[in-house]
C-alpha cells in the first residue's frame, strides 16, 4: 500500500466515534485499490477496537465518492476467465462486506455525489444522512456495465425490485430529496448541518449498548435472506449472547431502579 492511501483518508476517534473522511476532492473521492484496502482495514479494525463504538464515513469537496478510480486499471487489457469475478470478490465486494459486517453502527454522511461503488458504499451503511446537495447515481449502465459492489443485493432490499431496476436501468441522478422519498436515506439536512447532525447521531449511538447494537444489526441485515424459522432462531441466539453482557445487566438493573442506564460497550 502506497502513502497516498493515508494521505487521502483522514481518520480519528473522539468520544468513542471513529470519523473516516475521504479526502481526495480533486477526484470526487474516487477509490484507488489502495484506498479501498485502507477502508477495509479501518472498518475491520473498528469491529475489534473497544474504544470505537460508532463510525461516521464522509467525504470532502463536492463528492462523497465517485466510485472506483478506473484510471490505470487495465480494463482494456487481455483477461483470462475468472479475472473479473476475482477482482470484484477481493475488491469492491470485500469493501461492502466490511461495512455490512462491521460490529459497530456506521453512519454515512453523504456530502455530495455518490456514484457507482460510492453510492453502494453509502447504502451499505446502517444509517444514511444526506446533504441537500447530495446525489446518488447508478452510473454503471452509462458505461455499459452490470452494477457491482453489491448493488443488486442492496437496492432491492432498500426500495424493492421495481424501483431498483428503474435506477439501474436508466442511471439517472437521484437528488437527496428523491432519495429520502424512495427510502434510500434516513434524513436530508442542509449542507451546513450535515457534519453536526452526523456527529450528534454517532455520539448517541456510541453511548448505547454496543454489543446489543451489533447483534441487532446482524439480525436486520440477515432478515431478508432466510425464512421465519431462521430469523426466529437467530433472534433467540442473539438474545442468549447479549444477556451475558455487562450492558444488558446494567440496562435491566437501571430499569428496575428507575434510573438512566450507563452503558460502557461491554
Amino acid at each position: 500500500m502506497d502513502d497516498s492511501a493515508e494521505r487521502w483518508i483522514r481518520h480519528a476517534t473522539d468520544r468513542h466515534v471513529l470519523g473516516i473522511t475521504l479526502d481526495r476532492p480533486e477526484a470526487l473521492n474516487a477509490l484507488t485499490p489502495d484506498l479501498r484496502e485502507r477502508l477495509v482495514a479501518l472498518f475491520t479494525n473498528a469491529s475489534a477496537d473497544p474504544d470505537v463504538r460508532a463510525v461516521v464515513l464522509t467525504g470532502t469537496g463536492r463528492g462523497f465518492c465517485a466510485g472506483a478510480d478506473l484510471r490505470g486499471s487495465g480494463t482494456n487489457g487481455e483477461r483470462i476467465a475468472g479475472d473479473v469475478a476475482r477482482t470484484l470478490r477481493l475488491g469492491a465486494q470485500r469493501l461492502i462486506g466490511a461495512v455490512l459486517d462491521c460490529e459497530k453502527p456506521v453512519i454515512a454522511a453523504v456530502n455530495g455525489t455518490a456514484a457507482g461503488l460510492g453510492a453502494h458504499l453509502a447504502l451499505a451503511c446502517d444509517l444514511v444522512l444526506a446533504a441537500e446537495s447530495a446525489r446518488f447515481i447508478e452510473v454503471f449502465v452509462r458505461r455499459g456495465l452490470v452494477p457491482d459492489a453489491g448493488g443488486g443485493y442492496l437496492l432491492p432490499r432498500l426500495i424493492g425490485p421495481q424501483r431498483a431496476k428503474e435506477l439501474m436501468f436508466f442511471g439517472d441522478a437521484v437528488t437527496a430529496a428523491d432519495a429520502e422519498r424512495l427510502g434510500l436515506v434516513n434524513r436530508v439536512v442542509p449542507d451546513a448541518e450535515l457534519e453536526k447532525t452526523a456527529r450528534e447521531w454517532a455520539v448517541r449511538l456510541a453511548a448505547g449498548p454496543t454489543r446489543a447494537l451489533a447483534l441487532t444489526k446482524q439480525l436486520v441485515n440477515a432478515s431478508l435472506d432466510g425464512g421465519r424459522a431462521c430469523a426466529f432462531a437467530a433472534e433467540a441466539a442473539a438474545q442468549e449472547i447479549n444477556m451475558t453482557t455487562a450492558d444488558a445487566r446494567e440496562g435491566v438493573t437501571a430499569f428496575t431502579e428507575r434510573r438512566s442506564p450507563g452503558f460502557r460497550g461491554r
